[in-house]
């Protein structure tokens, strides 16, 4: 704050709408910013930011194991998961706020060390109490990496190579999910599942020890005074969204601890009070999360198109295991190296679609994007209880590829065209919006399969997979129109 600091007038000269005219200060700041640091901190954080999302779903095929040596249920033992989502929605909203009041090595050093933390209590769970503790303290620190790593890329890597550089993230909000079931098994296979963790662990450190050495770029914070109301009403919120359609599963099997109408409407209750407060707190510059990015049309169409993609991604990734475990009747291992290629492809083709995104803009991959999204998902209601595992994996690939045209373009755009003093802001309203996207693209699709599997005893059957996949085709193909909506705008042409 004394003298001239150059966190905001970069943000501002990068995405602000006055850019043009600030563009002569920021200059002086920007060359010396990017190409010595800014490339080098990204990758830090993209490689934190992989290690910690791929938790999400690393405990997915593990959960027999867990029911076994825990003697827990079935109901129970999801909550690793479950809960997990839980956690992070109720975390990341608060972000907005600690991006703007802490320097970004403060947080990504607390960050790292929370997952650190929980990481280690998991590996010497010795109960189920125990391992859930260490669950919520890891996703306590991966809620806070995504929106920074989001917020660094906008503000260090200049408009015209953030295509590229998101690509990069593509891995990290895609792939770690998909491959986390794939590690998972072959892990299980080889070792117990204490291991998912103990491997984890040494690179986490590593990890940690070369953020507090190399994370050494500084923004301009502001002395914001903590809204504790309004942190309530977010946990409350949030939580309660995810807690009440994360248990709309386990109510369908009769195992859900309450109705889930109950904490979904407190969780709706809670979210409009929480919304008039922001807007009321946003007027003096208080509020926890800033909502002004919503009034940014190109902002809201791609946060949509991007909810949708994310409810088919977390929808495959549920329905895809169940299909061939109870279905086709196929090993956790062989479950795990169906999805596999599905996520190298993704992490493959993320850079490309980035660098694609600095040439043409958005909409011409976009809306590509979309139709592969659909169509791959139609594919998948053709699936029979004798089809080859050959064209899963294919239909897999090809809903992967979809995917990899959207997400890229989508997140660049929206938060790129955002003012500077709301990026932050901007990536904590997708990164919560992500999480209650995929907690309600799993509770609906796990509903469906299990209302529709008649014919099942315990899991589903083929009548309950294609029900489940006919629900995402037609989610898939709710976002073909709106795709269309994206503008022509090229990167370069950015605000």
């Amino acid at each position: 704050m004394n003298g001239p600091s150059p966190g905001r007038t970069d943000a501002e000269a990068a995405d602000g709408p006055e850019g043009d005219h600030a563009e002569p200060e920021a200059s002086p700041v920007e060359p010396t910013a990017v190409p010595v640091n800014g490339a080098l901190v990204v990758w830090l954080l993209v490689a934190s930011a992989f290690v910690m999302i791929l938790n999400e779903t690393i405990m997915s095929v593990a959960l027999p194991a867990l029911i076994a040596d825990l003697g827990v249920t079935v109901g129970t033992a999801q909550w690793l998961t479950s809960g997990f989502l839980l956690v992070m929605a109720v975390v990341i909203p608060i972000t907005g706020f600690l991006l703007q009041r802490f320097q970004p090595r403060h947080i990504c050093l607390a960050s790292m060390s929370l997952f650190t933390t929980g990481t280690l209590l998991c590996a010497l769970a010795v109960g189920f109490g125990m391992l859930m503790v260490g669950r919520i303290v890891q996703a306590s620190g991966t809620a806070v990496m995504v929106p920074l790593l989001m917020t660094s890329v906008i503000r260090l890597i200049p408009a015209e190579r953030r295509g590229a550089t998101m690509g990069m993230m593509t891995v990290v909000i895609a792939v770690a999910p998909a491959i986390g079931p794939t590690l998972s098994g072959l892990i299980l296979t080889a070792l117990g599942w204490r291991w998912m963790f103990w491997i984890v662990l040494p690179i986490a450190v590593l990890a940690s020890a070369v953020g507090a050495h190399w994370l050494r770029f500084s923004s301009e914070t502001r002395k914001l005074p903590l809204d504790v109301l309004s942190v309530l009403l977010s946990a409350v919120g949030f939580g309660g969204l995810i807690f009440g359609l994360s248990s709309v599963g386990e109510a369908a099997r009769g195992q859900a601890p309450l109705p889930p109408w109950l904490p979904t409407i407190v969780g709706l209750v809670a979210m409009v009070v929480f919304v008039l407060r922001q807007l009321r707190l946003q007027r003096s510059g208080l509020a926890l999360l800033d909502l002004r990015p919503l009034a940014h049309r190109p902002f809201v169409l791609s946060v949509v198109l991007v909810l949708l993609g994310m409810m088919s991604l977390f929808g495959a990734l549920i329905l895809l295991p169940l299909y061939v475990q109870d279905v086709l009747h196929e090993t956790a291992f062989v479950t795990g190296l169906v999805v596999l290629p599905g996520g190298l492809v993704m992490g493959l083709l993320g850079p490309y679609i980035g660098k694609l995104y600095d040439r043409i803009g958005a909409r011409p991959l976009v809306v590509p994007g979309s139709v592969v999204l659909a169509l791959s998902l139609w594919a998948f209601t053709t699936l029979s209880a004798t089809s080859a595992l050959w064209m899963v994996v294919a239909m897999h690939v090809l809903l992967v590829i979809g995917l990899s045209l959207m997400f890229t373009p989508l997140m660049t755009d929206a938060l790129g065209q955002l003012p500077g003093d709301l990026d932050s802001h901007g990536s904590a309203i997708m990164a919560t919006l992500q999480q209650v996207a995929a907690a309600a693209g799993t509770a609906l699709f796990v509903t469906v399969m299990s209302l529709a599997s008649t014919g099942a005893t315990q899991g589903v059957d083929m009548g309950g997979a294609r029900a489940a996949f006919l629900c995402a085709a037609v989610i898939a193909t709710v976002a073909l129109p709106i795709s269309l909506l994206i503008g022509k705008r090229t990167p370069t042409a950015a605000p």
